[in-house]
């Protein structure tokens, strides 16, 4: 147990948080987006997990990590007004759409991986390559916080400016006020001349550079190459971090964070001679509790609210 608790207080085990934060982070800005549009984007799995493959094919067939990111980028955008396409314009059930998306992405990527490499496990084979890691001037010669926060992917350190950046787009920007009143007042929105269906798009666009982000990250930052089903949930925890947060940027990723840890926990407790199973469990339990504490605590501030509107 001692050494249990040696690999969690450790500068290694608060480098692997940030790590493993990246690609939910980056997902949850794309739900904050999404959900302040007036849309729950649940193909948010999906998107990441096509991004991940094109990213690598581009990749290894292309330019190189760069080219592969910028492919990546245009994918989960493409992929994200197809879905919007499907059930905002041809009025398709939204949930459904989702749900028959990223059901089509697990298949759909094993069958093109399976097509190119002849493997239906990894793409291993491929020479995709990796993108760079940075290290901080000054902050990397600092003892302990120069090894937590310096030496990390580029994608990690795009990931913690989208942070500031989706805040400055939603409160600051005209284009943040549509994109939330098309969530709040559709109505209004229209009643100035401003279409929200087209507005409702453009957040999905947004949430698809995002999402392609994150699946760049997972083939091409976390490891060096694609594998089957490879984001394993993090684009539902992405949305889940989203609500627990409020749909607020800020709120989303301390809750992305609060996951991140939960996971790399799990890396930690692997030494254990505790059930493996059980140790791949702890992010999704967390992520299930955390939900049931969000959950009871706005309702118990809804009721709040409603017997002080009684009351008046």
């Amino acid at each position: 147990m001692s050494q249990v608790f040696e690999s969690i207080f450790s500068t290694g085990f608060f480098f692997s948080v940030i790590r493993v934060a990246t690609p939910l982070i980056l997902a949850s800005m794309g739900a904050v987006i999404t959900s302040n549009a007036g849309i729950t984007n649940i193909g948010i799995e999906g998107v990441m997990l096509v991004s991940a493959l094109t990213g690598v094919f581009a990749s290894a067939y292309g330019f190189g990590p760069w080219f592969g990111l910028l492919i990546s980028i245009i994918t989960g955008v493409l992929c994200s007004l197809a879905i919007g396409y499907v059930s905002m314009s041809l009025k398709a059930d939204s949930a459904l759409t989702c749900i028959a998306f990223n059901t089509m992405a697990v298949g759909g990527t094993v069958y093109f991986m399976y097509a190119v490499v002849k493997d239906k496990g990894t793409t291993i084979a491929l020479n995709s390559g990796k993108l760079p890691s940075l290290e901080i001037p000054l902050i990397k010669d600092i003892p302990v916080l120069g090894e937590i926060l310096s030496n990390h992917n580029v994608v990690s350190y795009m990931a913690l400016v989208m942070i500031f950046v989706v805040y400055v787009l939603l409160y600051k920007t005209p284009l943040g006020l549509r994109i939330r009143s098309a969530g709040k007042a559709p109505n209004a929105l229209s009643s100035v001349g401003v279409s929200f269906l087209k507005t409702r798009y453009i957040a999905l666009g947004i949430s698809g550079v995002l999402g392609g982000m994150a699946g760049a990250f997972m083939s091409m930052g976390y490891v060096t190459w694609f594998s089957k089903n490879m984001t394993a949930g993090r684009g539902f925890i992405a949305l889940a971090a989203d609500a627990m947060g409020n749909s607020t940027p800020l709120g989303a990723a301390l809750s992305a964070m609060l996951f991140a840890i939960a996971e790399a926990l799990s890396y930690a407790l692997q030494i254990t001679t505790i059930s493996p199973e059980l140790v791949q469990m702890l992010p999704y339990a967390v992520t299930i509790l955390g939900l049931i504490i969000y959950s009871v605590k706005k309702s118990s501030s809804d009721k709040k609210k409603r017997e002080q509107l009684a009351k008046n």
